[in-house]
C-alpha cells in the first residue's frame, strides 16, 4: 500500500477550495499537511507557501504536493525553482493528472481554483492520488535524460542531440 502523506497549500484566493480538499482527503484516510495559508487573508503572497511545500516534498516529508492558487500557474512557477526537483505540473483535466504520473513521475499538482470547480478538483486530487508510475523503459530512459539536464554541473545533456 502506497503512502498516504499530501501536502496542501493555497493563498487566498482559493482557501474555500483548499479546505475543501483537505477535508475529502481526511476522509478518506490521508495524512494532510497543511503549508497555509491557515486564514482568508487577501494580502497573503503564494511563494511564501508553495517554496515551502515544494521543499519538503523534494526532501521527502511529503509523498505529494497539491497547490492552488487562482489560475495554477503562479503556483506552479513557484514550485519550479527548487533545484534538481521537476515534479509539478498545472492541471486541469483528468488525463494529465494521470499520465503525468504514470509517465513522468509526478509528484505534486497546481490546481487553477478559478478554472476548476471543487468537485471537478476533487476529481483530479483523486486521480493524480490513484496513478503509479509506468515501469516501461521508455518513461525511466526519458526521466535519466531530464536528470541529466537538471545537473548543476554541466547544465547539458550528452544524451540529448
Amino acid at each position: 500500500m502506497r503512502p498516504k502523506h499530501i501536502g496542501v497549500v493555497t493563498d487566498h484566493g482559493e482557501f474555500e477550495l483548499k479546505e475543501y480538499l483537505v477535508r475529502m482527503l481526511s476522509e478518506v484516510g490521508y495524512e494532510v499537511a497543511d503549508f497555509g495559508d491557515h486564514r482568508h487573508n487577501l494580502d497573503d503572497d503564494y511563494p511564501n507557501f508553495v517554496m515551502p511545500l515544494a521543499r519538503a516534498e523534494a526532501r521527502g516529508e511529503v509523498t505529494w504536493g497539491l497547490t492552488i492558487c487562482g489560475s495554477g500557474v503562479g503556483a506552479c512557477v513557484v514550485a519550479s525553482k527548487v533545484p534538481d526537483w521537476r515534479a509539478y505540473l498545472l492541471i486541469h483535466e483528468a488525463f494529465s493528472a494521470r499520465q503525468g504520473v504514470e509517465d513522468d513521475d509526478m509528484k505534486m499538482i497546481c490546481l487553477g481554483g478559478l478554472v476548476v470547480g471543487h468537485a471537478f478538483a476533487w476529481e483530479l486530487v483523486k486521480t493524480f492520488l490513484a496513478a503509479q508510475i509506468s515501469d516501461a523503459e521508455r518513461h525511466h530512459r526519458r526521466l535519466a535524460k531530464v536528470a541529466a539536464l537538471e545537473n548543476k554541473k554541466t547544465r547539458t545533456c550528452k544524451t540529448i542531440p
